[in-house]
């Protein structure tokens, strides 16, 4: 007889992994930064933008084309200091514009 391993949630297999707990955490950490600083983004802008990875106090954002990373660059300072208000430790924003095949 043919055993097979048990499946798991995902919320198991990140208690019970250090690496993905981890990363489950700069996730949602990610997440809270782009809501704490939606209400500065224009609205057309917000639709664009995808919260990316933390490195650090670097954090980037994932924007969706060059016209969105020109204003958001006009933008970092506040965005920066925004969050760091708020308690996070930024000490930068990064922005990644994403190109056709990274989608």
């Amino acid at each position: 007889m043919i055993r097979r391993p048990q499946s798991v949630t995902l919320q198991q297999a990140t208690q019970d992994s250090p690496t993905l707990a981890r990363l489950t955490e700069l996730t949602a950490d990610s997440s809270a930064r782009l809501i704490a600083i939606a209400s500065l983004i224009p609205a057309q802008l917000k639709s664009g933008i995808k919260a990316g990875p933390i490195d650090g106090s670097s954090w980037c954002l994932i924007v969706e084309n060059n016209a969105i990373a020109a204003k958001l660059r006009q933008m970092l300072p506040s965005l920066e200091s925004h969050l760091r208000v708020k308690g996070w430790d930024v000490n930068s924003i990064r922005l990644k514009v994403q190109t056709s095949k990274d989608r």
